[in-house]
C-alpha cells in the first residue's frame, strides 16, 4: 500500500489527534493492576530498540513510518502478550507490518511490559469510547446500501447482525478499513491449456506460486503461463480505501454501531 495511504488510514483511525487515545478505554481492572516488573520493562525496551523503534519510535509514540503504539487498541487490550504475540507473529503485510516470528514468548511478554510502562506514564482521563461517534447514521446507512456498495458483500440482517455488541466502535473502524487479510484464490492456465487452482502463496514479478486443494505446492515462472487469475476477498475494501472522504468513515461507523 502506498505510504501516504497508510498514513491516511492510520490518521483516520486514530482521529488525526490525541482525543482517540484520550476516548480508549480502561482494561477491566486496571486501575488495580500492578506495576509492571521493572527488570521485564528494561529487557522489554531492549527488545523493543532492536525491533520496533525505527518505525515506532524509541517509545512506541509514533513516526512518520508508522503509528502511535500508545494509542494502539492491540496494546490496550493486551496484558502479557497474549493478543501482541499472535499479532507480531503474522504482522499486517497489507500495511507494510513485517512478521515478527522470530520473537520468543519471553520476549513478546517483555515488549508488552515495556509499551505499558509507557502507558501508564502517559495515559490521562478518558471519556467514554461513544464519544468518538461524531457521523450521521442515517447518512451511514444510505451510504452502505448505495454509493459505498458495502450490501454488495455484507447485510446489516447477516453477517454483521449483532457486529456492535461485539465490537466497540474503534475496533470497528479498525474492521473495515484494515481488515485482516485473507487467503487470495489463484487459478493458473499453463500453455496446454491445463487449469490449476488452490490458494495463493507467492507472487512477485517474475513468480506465481499456489497450494492445490490436495496440499501440492505449484510454482511457476509468470512468462511461461498462459493465464493468472486471483480473486482476493478484500478487493473492494482495499479499492474503497482510497475513495472514502472522512464524513462517510465517521457516517459509516456511526451506522454499524446501531447494529446490536
Amino acid at each position: 500500500m502506498h505510504m501516504r495511504l497508510r498514513s491516511r488510514v492510520w490518521f483516520v483511525l486514530l482521529g488525526g489527534a490525541e482525543i482517540f487515545f484520550l476516548l480508549l478505554p480502561a482494561r477491566s481492572g486496571e486501575a488495580q493492576a500492578s506495576a509492571p516488573d521493572a527488570a521485564a520493562v528494561e529487557r522489554g525496551q531492549q527488545s523493543f530498540s532492536s525491533n520496533c523503534s525505527f518505525c515506532h519510535g524509541a517509545r512506541g509514540t509514533g513516526t512518520e513510518q508508522a503509528p502511535n503504539l500508545m494509542r494502539s487498541p492491540l496494546v490496550i487490550q493486551d496484558q502479557d502478550g497474549e493478543v501482541l504475540g499472535p499479532f507480531l507473529k503474522e504482522g499486517r503485510p497489507s500495511l507494510g507490518m513485517p512478521s515478527f516470528g522470530s520473537l520468543s514468548s519471553s520476549q513478546v511478554s517483555d515488549i508488552a511490559a515495556f509499551l505499558h510502562a509507557n502507558l501508564r506514564t502517559m495515559r490521562r482521563r478518558r471519556a467514554p469510547e461513544a464519544a468518538v461517534i461524531v457521523g450521521d447514521a442515517k447518512a451511514g446507512e444510505a451510504y452502505f446500501d448505495g454509493e459505498g456498495k458495502c450490501s454488495t458483500c455484507h447485510s446489516a440482517t447477516g453477517d454483521l447482525a449483532g457486529i456492535a455488541s461485539k465490537l466497540q466502535p474503534l475496533a470497528l473502524t479498525t474492521a473495515f478499513l484494515t481488515p485482516p487479510d485473507q487467503p487470495v484464490a489463484a487459478q493458473v492456465t499453463l500453455p496446454s491449456g491445463k487449469i490449476i487452482s488452490g490458494t495463493l502463496k507467492y507472487e512477485d514479478e517474475f513468480t506465481i506460486a499456489l497450494v492445490d486443494s490436495n496440499g501440492i505446492y505449484h510454482s511457476w515462472e509468470r512468462a511461461l503461463v498462459k493465464k493468472i487469475d486471483l480473486t482476493d476477498p478484500l478487493t473492494a475494501h482495499k479499492e474503497q480505501l482510497a475513495l472514502y472522504t472522512d464524513k462517510e468513515i465517521h457516517d459509516l461507523v456511526a451506522y454499524l454501531v446501531t447494529l446490536k
